[in-house]
């Protein structure tokens, strides 16, 4: 009986020290810091299947926000996968659409702050068509609508790489702005955009621009309509799409010669239980043409909108583009 006691009490020891042993390999996920957070989606457990839809690499299961206690832990963890979301982007705007890297301020030496923009090979020298993409505030970079979406629900949902592949197919050069990503000079997204314009689409040959904005980009929008100075933009600009843009006329001091303008070439697509393209009235004095968007959901207008948009787009180029025609045969 004492000499089984030993063996038993043995074993016991044994299997503590081994549990110990296993809880020292296995720090908890809530003593981690975020240095201490993996550098890859892999790392996580997490990648995007072949919907785009980020998912668990063992279980299949969409992700968890919830992975420990600590509330504030589970945020940072959260903002940690959206850092490695941010990388994992800007590599499909590279290998998926095989956009470049423009780094601006333009010349400036690598040892200094500077950003990027993406562009197509073609958004500079394309004598047609060009595309700007301008996403809104916040977390999001260069190729992104909404992280959450993305992570939540698909890539195609949250961001910019539909639009993208379609404005290829449609002949224009594409240019995405990355307005949040801010340096010493170009220290706002207001800055970035009218940097953006200034040194790089004012020098592009397209004699037909048009752009793409959500929220907090329709106000980057804006004020580089008003405070430019360029007096060939409205000559280039022929359509502006707006998803649930966060403008105001008013408070951005816009010209009424700008305002009858931009109610010939802008859309506004708004979150609204109305059918999608409905026409809704202004409750301002004064706004351009607003539809719905057909979602509440202020981060799926642009998704829900797409195909609309790009409809918009073919009208208006039409609208410009057969005069110019005419004009051309003419001669």
């Amino acid at each position: 009986m004492i000499v089984f006691n030993v063996l038993v009490s043995s074993m016991l020891f044994s299997l503590m020290a081994e549990g110990s042993h296993s809880e020292e390999k296995r720090p908890k996920l809530e003593k981690m810091s975020e240095s201490e957070f993996p550098d890859t989606l892999e790392g996580f457990g997490y990648e995007f299947n072949d919907q785009g839809q980020l998912r668990n690499i063992k279980t299949g299961e969409p992700f968890e926000f919830k992975v420990s206690d600590d509330k504030s832990f589970n945020q940072k963890h959260y903002e940690a996968l959206g850092e490695l979301i941010t990388n994992h982007v800007y590599k499909l705007l590279e290998t998926q659409e095989g956009l470049k890297r423009m780094f601006i301020p333009l010349n400036s030496p690598e040892n200094e702050p500077r950003t990027f923009v993406f562009h197509t090979e073609d958004a500079l020298t394309n004598q047609d068509k060009l595309l700007l993409l301008i996403h809104g505030s916040g977390v999001v970079r260069a190729g992104q609508w909404a992280r959450r979406l993305i992570i939540n629900d698909c890539l195609d949902s949250g961001t910019q790489l539909p639009f993208i592949k379609r404005a290829k197919a449609d002949g224009y050069g594409v240019i995405v702005l990355n307005t949040n990503d801010k340096t010493k000079t170009l220290d706002s997204p207001e800055a970035h955009t009218e940097y953006v314009w200034n040194k790089i689409v004012k020098k592009a040959q397209a004699k037909h621009v048009a752009i793409i904005a959500h929220s907090y980009g329709g106000k980057c929008t804006m004020d580089l309509i008003v405070n430019s100075g360029d007096k060939t933009l409205k000559q280039r600009v022929f359509a502006i799409a707006l998803t649930d843009s966060v403008h105001s006329f008013d408070h951005q001091n816009t010209p009424k010669s700008t305002i009858a303008w931009l109610q010939k070439v802008c859309r506004n697509w708004i979150g609204s239980t109305e059918p999608l393209d409905t026409e809704i009235k202004c409750v301002r004095s004064v706004d351009v043409p607003r539809v719905s968007a057909g979602v509440t959901n202020h981060e799926m207008t642009s998704w829900s909108s797409f195909k609309s948009v790009f409809s918009f787009l073919s009208k208006r180029y039409e609208d410009v583009a057969k005069p110019e025609a005419g004009t051309k045969s003419d001669l």
